[in-house]
């Protein structure tokens, strides 16, 4: 794996985000954010960005709940359609989710590649589309245990990066945010050292340098993703080129996802 790129003059702030997947009706949402307005307080998000990305049906209850109470999280998306309207039944524009309030969308997850069979060409047009439509993608990547015994970690991760980047400009880069997320390492508990995990984080930066230049590079927000809980994120969060978490399964229980959000206290 490459060096980490110097950030000594920059400090990134950290964002953690609320993957709920296909869990929660509207009901529940409300009820889980309500929850978590009352465990984390104003000083848990002073240096953290805290993001919930509820499924399709849950956005305008979180959104309508997060204007009215003023809570400190933003609201996110789990994906959409690349295209801003059309013949695309099922579908859900980006046109649409700019105009409900979200702010950040999730591209290139692997459940939607694996299960969906997105490829990198789709996750591009996605990327492309969050950014016409003034959201922030969380690009994510990530490669398969197979892959990784093989030695291709690298490979496969900074090709995802470079095949989804290929349409964006410099500005649009330095301010998204990519996930790495070790397939292997989705749900099943299993987790990357603390220094595995920092060595992709740091080639991600190192291509983005190489892609759109120093301060791209500095700017952006790279996340980890993959069985995160409380008792790892801090470890997580002290490497120099991990600026958040992903959070799935851990995301649904209040109690487990305040203490993620509170990892400076740990």
């Amino acid at each position: 794996m490459r060096d980490a790129v110097s950030t000594t003059n920059l400090v990134r702030r950290a964002i953690i985000s609320a993957n709920w997947k296909m869990h929660n009706t509207h009901f529940e949402a409300i009820q889980s954010v309500q929850k978590l307005s009352y465990l984390i307080g104003k000083d848990d998000v002073g240096e953290v960005d805290v993001v919930i990305h509820p499924p399709f049906t849950d956005i305008r209850s979180i959104q309508t709940l997060i204007e009215a109470d003023h809570l400190p999280y933003a609201l996110g998306a789990q994906h959409c359609h690349w295209e801003d309207k059309g013949a695309y039944t099922g579908e859900v524009s980006a046109v649409f989710l700019a105009k409900l309030g979200v702010h950040y969308v999730i591209c290139g997850h692997s459940e939607r590649r694996e299960l969906f069979g997105e490829d990198d060409e789709v996750v591009a047009k996605k990327v492309a589309a969050i950014h016409r439509n003034a959201m922030t993608p969380i690009l994510c990547v990530g490669e398969t245990l197979e892959q990784r015994e093989a030695g291709q970690t690298e490979s496969k991760v900074l090709g995802q990066i470079r095949a989804a980047l290929a349409g964006s400009k410099p500005d649009q880069i330095a301010s998204m945010v990519i996930a790495y997320e070790p397939i292997w390492a989705i749900g099943t508990g299993r987790t990357a050292t603390a220094d595995d995990a920092q060595a992709v984080c740091a080639a991600i930066r190192s291509c983005i340098v190489e892609l759109a230049g120093q301060s791209s590079g500095e700017q952006l927000r790279i996340q980890y993703g993959g069985s995160v809980k409380a008792a790892n994120i801090a470890e997580l969060m002290a490497q120099p080129d991990i600026d958040g978490a992903l959070v799935g399964g851990a995301s649904l229980d209040p109690d487990e996802f305040a203490r993620i959000v509170q990892y400076r206290n740990h």
